[in-house]
């Protein structure tokens, strides 16, 4: 499911490198990377009812309801490229639904697969959601400061595509010179020089945008581990779940 997500994201946001690799799009075309996205969402769908009843229904159920928040999630996230008065709780919620949603969804659906405690699974979810949106926010925050041999993307590259981020929309609306100035470069008919992006990158940190994205991210994560802590689960397991929250969200400029 998330690769189908992937196959469709790059195609609306024109990315051509993924991984440091060519995106699906670019080599094999447009409708067949569209289609190769389809059958991924059938297919992930399929391995869920084959499993027992009622847990395998339960699950497919779960994955359904996440991926319409996901499609409801990147449906903001387009419209946003085209208003200039996004507020900073219409961007969080954007990253809830485009991220969190399926993060939670993967966190828990396991156990609702195997019919868990609905206690373990809400508990789960949670920490799912949490980690979702702390990633979402470091993604964020490389889609700006990241080096592209981590990326895998061209540096600046949100900038670049003038992608209202989290970091970006906090910078806008921080009612700041800084802020103002950043408005007023994106607004630019013309591509961006590198000059003028590096300008872009100073101004979102100078107008508070880095810093809260940073402290948001952390938050988020803090609040994971509650939901962790509160989860009945052997302790080698929470120890591996927390494990991978640190592996998302780890920040590599």
């Amino acid at each position: 499911m998330h690769n189908f997500s992937l196959l469709h994201d790059d195609i609306m946001d024109g990315d051509t490198e993924r991984r440091h690799r060519p995106t699906a799009w670019t080599v094999y075309g447009v409708g067949a990377a569209i289609l190769a996205g389809d059958a991924l969402l059938m297919l992930a769908q399929d391995l869920l009812l084959e499993g027992p009843a009622p847990q395998g229904l339960w699950a497919s159920r779960c994955l359904s309801a996440a991926v319409q928040r996901l499609i409801a999630g990147q449906g903001a996230d387009l419209a946003f490229e085209r208003r200039d008065d996004v507020t900073l709780d219409e961007c969080t919620q954007m990253a809830g639904d485009k991220t969190a949603a399926l993060m939670a969804c993967a966190c828990s659906i396991g156990a609702i697969y195997v019919g868990a405690p609905a206690t373990l699974a809400m508990g789960l979810a949670g920490f799912g959601a949490h980690v979702g949106l702390a990633f979402q926010l470091t993604d964020d925050l490389l889609g700006i400061w990241g080096a592209p041999e981590v990326t895998g993307k061209p540096v600046m590259s949100d900038l670049r595509a003038r992608k209202k981020s989290l970091p970006v929309v906090a910078a806008l609306t921080s009612g700041t010179e800084p802020g103002r100035e950043l408005a007023a470069l994106l607004a630019t008919p013309r591509a961006l020089t590198e000059d003028e992006l590096a300008r872009g990158a100073r101004l979102v940190a100078a107008a508070g945008g880095r810093a809260w994205a940073e402290a948001e991210a952390d938050a988020a994560l803090a609040l994971a581990g509650t939901c962790l802590a509160e989860a009945g689960m052997p302790e080698d397991v929470r120890a591996e779940f927390a494990h991978i929250a640190e592996f998302i969200t780890a920040r590599q400029w």
